[in-house]
């Protein structure tokens, strides 16, 4: 059996806390998630992620994998978990509560190894609610303007005659107008089934928005770059600008400077009880000499021009 280190699997030391572990996971959660990066390989190593977060996150877990790090034989072939931390080892071939979804190296220490919180001493079975699951959805500037209704795909262990097997669900998620990016949503009763009868645990979606490309984000304010041609910048002029539901029209007064910053009031982003602006920036760009006729105007601007822009500098030249 493989040895697994779940503080190097997440890129954590092994003092770190769980706020560091969390912020790690959602890291790679992204990077390797199957929806958003289906590459070949990425389901595996975002399961191996999602293992290593969900011992690493709860105490109990970590501390028993603490033991296995400071007494167990970690090499990667033929692991053996340390003496006495297997008290019912011979359970985990075949027993419906050990998980496919995870590494024979987690069921044989939390399913079928020392973890015997779901069993009285008499070997009868208690009610115990079922694991939560986490996963990652990924939602459009665009939607966060509204509420809305989302798909999600995701897996559940079951049991049937000793044997677990993964299912398929999909369900139809009601996202909540004004949802930021790291939000976590939980489903209360979607998670993983109970044990002995216990009620299923939940399902936690961790919201990912999805960057835009024309659209930077400061809080609930949205930043648009607007280039304007130099001529434009100085006549003025009116200039048709996206937001993320429709256009807006802007007037661009004469003389205006590079980096000028425009408000459009309530275009912005929508955060429940706020409602942001959009601010677009000006960035005249100078175009490329394309011909002998614009090279010749450009030099007559030059003569004729008694603008000096560094005209303050002269105290110090």
């Amino acid at each position: 059996m493989e040895f697994k280190d779940y503080y190097k699997i997440l890129g954590v030391s092994k003092n770190a806390d769980v706020k560091d572990i969390k912020t790690a996971y959602r890291k790679l959660a992204r990077q390797y998630h199957p929806d958003l990066h289906p590459e070949e390989g990425g389901g595996d190593k975002f399961k191996e992620i999602a293992e290593a977060y969900e011992v690493l996150k709860d105490a109990g877990r970590r501390a028993k994998f603490d033991e296995i790090l400071e007494y167990g034989d970690q090499s990667n072939q033929g692991f053996q978990p340390p003496p006495g931390s297997q008290q019912n080892n011979h359970a985990y071939q075949g027993d419906p509560r050990a998980d496919a979804h995870f590494s024979d190296f987690f069921n044989s220490i939390f399913s079928g190894g020392f973890d015997q919180s779901h069993f009285n001493g008499n070997g009868q079975q208690h009610h115990a609610k079922g694991q939560d699951v986490e996963t990652e959805l990924a939602v459009s500037l665009q939607e966060t303007l509204h509420q809305h209704i989302k798909t999600v795909h995701y897996q559940l262990p079951v049991s049937e005659g000793g044997k677990v097997r993964q299912i398929k669900k999909q369900l139809n998620i009601k996202i909540p107008q004004g949802v930021i990016d790291g939000e976590r949503i939980r489903l209360k009763g979607q998670g993983k089934p109970g044990y002995g009868g216990g009620e299923p645990g939940d399902l936690y979606l961790h919201i990912h928005v999805n960057s835009h490309p024309l659209f930077d984000v400061k809080k609930q304010d949205l930043i648009l770059t607007l280039p304007l041609t130099p001529w434009e910048a100085v006549l003025g002029t009116k200039v048709t600008v996206p937001t993320l539901d429709g256009k807006v029209t802007l007037t661009i007064a004469a003389n205006t400077q590079s980096g000028t910053k425009l408000r459009v009031k309530g275009k912005g982003l929508k955060r429940k009880d706020k409602l942001g602006d959009l601010y677009v920036i000006i960035n005249v760009i100078i175009p490329p000499l394309s011909n002998d006729k614009a090279n010749q105007l450009w030099q007559e601007l030059a003569k004729n021009s008694a603008f000096d822009p560094r005209v303050s500098w002269g105290e110090y030249l």
